[in-house]
């Protein structure tokens, strides 16, 4: 028997250091049909609060990096879910048989307060993108 060839899904934001890393991350977990990626139209470098918000639910992110987006490499994507309008709307023009999704998503780096405010704010929108990969999981 062969082997089926895995799609390919890309979770695409700003600074691929927060919304897309933990999409990565939770699809690494639970969509394990599925090569799973993360860029930004820049990168940023992983934000700490990102690691500690997944740690805190078991999951270790710890060695993902950080990337920009490779638009040459746009084409070997199956699905391209873009985490903000700002990658969206920065995004080439997809090929017909690429699908693309928008989850427009607020940006946990944003969020400013004291430890408890930020760490609180980090997994209400890692809960959200856990919440979409649940779904996600029911229609690809």
């Amino acid at each position: 028997m062969s082997k089926s060839v895995k799609k390919n899904i890309l979770f695409l934001c700003t600074g691929n250091s927060c919304r897309s890393q933990i999409a990565e991350g939770f699809g690494k977990k639970y969509l394990l049909d599925y090569n799973i990626s993360s860029a930004g139209t820049e990168a940023h470098g992983m934000n700490p609060n990102t690691i500690k918000t997944m740690n805190d639910i078991g999951i270790d992110i710890s060695n993902q990096t950080s990337k920009k987006i490779n638009f040459n490499n746009l084409n070997s994507c199956d699905l391209i879910i873009t985490l903000c309008g700002d990658a969206k709307d920065k995004c080439p023009t997809f090929k017909k048989e690429m699908k693309h999704i928008h989850w427009d998503l607020s940006d946990p780096a944003n969020i400013t307060g004291n430890d408890d405010v930020i760490s609180k704010g980090y997994a209400k929108i890692r809960d959200q993108i856990l919440n979409k990969i649940n779904l996600l999981k029911e229609i690809i």
